[in-house]
């Protein structure tokens, strides 16, 4: 079932292989956000055991929360404020010198529409990635899907429902570009 959700094919949320794999997130995911900033040597090792990569000088504060984990690849020199959501049902690549504001989603599930599917936990899910140098304000909502382009600035509380290009301000819902940078 793991490889039907990574490809992005319909699968059973509630299949058993998948639901072992939630749980070790879980898991990993209770003991970093309740680790102390006092330790940050045991934070990195959680974080690195939770994540499918964690780049040099990367900072997560928590609370994080997590589907798998392993689907979330995070670039170097990364910032994330409190209260990253990353629902990594489908790969989240994240680049390098991104700033994340508190209580961002990256959400990468879907649900079908039709209401027989939906009651039976199909599910599938899209990628996103974040380019390097991205800037997303406090609150941004990104479905799934979506790719940011390198150096871009999403206001906070928008809604990122499409591609948005690299060196642009984009604010908003849906998220749309106001500004060209450079």
């Amino acid at each position: 079932m793991r490889e039907r959700m990574l490809a992005g094919d319909l699968y059973l949320a509630d299949d058993p292989e998948l639901a072992e794999e939630s749980l070790r997130a879980l898991e990993l995911m209770d003991a970093y956000n309740a680790t102390s900033a006092r330790r940050p040597d045991e934070r990195r090792r959680l974080l690195t055991s939770l994540l499918g990569a964690v780049g040099e000088g990367t900072e997560i504060r928590p609370p994080l929360r997590v589907d798998y984990g392993r689907h979330l690849r995070v670039g170097a020199r990364t910032f994330a404020n409190f209260g990253l959501v990353a629902l990594d049902v489908a790969p989240i690549t994240i680049g390098d010198d991104v700033q994340i504001g508190p209580n961002v989603q990256l959400l990468t599930p879907t649900h079908p529409v039709e209401p027989g599917p939906r009651r039976d936990k199909w599910e599938a899910a899209k990628p996103i990635t974040i380019g390097d140098n991205v800037w997303l304000g406090g609150g941004v909502i990104v479905l799934p899907g979506v790719t940011i382009g390198a150096n871009t600035v999403v206001g906070a509380g928008a809604v990122v429902t499409r591609d948005l290009p690299a060196d642009v301000v984009a604010v908003g819902n849906p998220a749309r570009v106001v500004r060209t940078l450079g």
